[in-house]
């Protein structure tokens, strides 16, 4: 496996130098030769010990992922540093200024070989309701919704100069959200509460217009979404301006 270096471009085509886009966040990229991540590899991840931070034995406990989805799957939950310790793709250690924290969807890819009946999240000891609502719903999705893992279209929107997070988050990640969030009583953050917002006015791209790379129509919706949080610029920022990582107005960013 080619061995990214910190100064290179980033594969995800964004034109950044790696470190300062998917350095620590490599599960997130279509990389080259991703199919044959070896059993090995595959193995020190899923050799991992469980662990239970926050909320989250009682999140993951409560969940019937078969009746919700219909596929039989479980989920495991790793430490974060010590699966970023893991060093996989042969990448320098991160400091802790690049270091993630929160949850973060291990990509099936890495892990099917070893285990192929668990979806795994990464989490850090300090992860909130929300960051574990937010894992859980691309698990539900990646499984019975959209079926698309988080970060594989980034590329693509790129390519089509359309902001990551419209195709990070299709409409069917949007109902697993609201789902969630209701059904755990959990107070959503900004970012989610915007999400929820568009999913429930049937704005955020589908699923398989994604997977398609419909192009004409996801640039198309994308605007329209873009002309939607503009027109509604107010009722947003009464929604989310009293909710965790509020930083202003930045209707104009979506």
């Amino acid at each position: 496996m080619k061995k990214i270096g910190r100064n290179d471009p980033c594969p995800c085509g964004s034109g950044k130098k790696f470190k300062n886009c998917h350095l620590g966040k490599e599960e997130e990229l279509t990389l080259e030769g991703m199919g044959e991540f070896s059993a090995d590899m595959s193995r020190r991840i899923t050799s991992l010990p469980q662990v239970w931070y926050g909320r989250s034995r009682e999140m993951v406990g409560s969940l019937n992922i078969h009746k919700l989805t219909g596929v039989r799957a479980g989920i495991r939950l790793i430490d974060m540093d010590r699966y970023m310790d893991l060093d996989l793709l042969g990448r320098s250690r991160p400091s802790d200024e690049e270091k993630i924290t929160g949850g973060l969807l291990v990509n099936v890819l890495k892990t099917q070989a070893s285990d192929p009946d668990n979806m795994y999240i990464a989490i850090s000891r300090d992860i909130g309701e929300s960051a574990l609502v937010h894992q859980l719903a691309h698990v539900l999705d990646y499984l019975g919704g959209s079926k698309l893992m988080p970060g594989l279209a980034k590329p693509l929107s790129y390519d089509l100069q359309i902001p990551v997070e419209h195709v990070e988050h299709p409409h069917e990640f949007g109902f697993w959200l609201d789902y969630l969030y209701t059904h755990f009583d959990v107070q959503p953050d900004a970012d989610d509460a915007i999400v929820v917002y568009l999913y429930q006015n049937d704005m955020l791209l589908k699923g398989s217009e994604i997977e398609e790379q419909q192009r004409t129509t996801l640039k198309s919706k994308s605007d329209r979404m873009m002309r939607f949080l503009s027109e509604k610029s107010q009722e947003i920022d009464d929604l989310i301006c009293e909710l965790p990582g509020y930083i202003g107005s930045r209707v104009n960013e979506a």
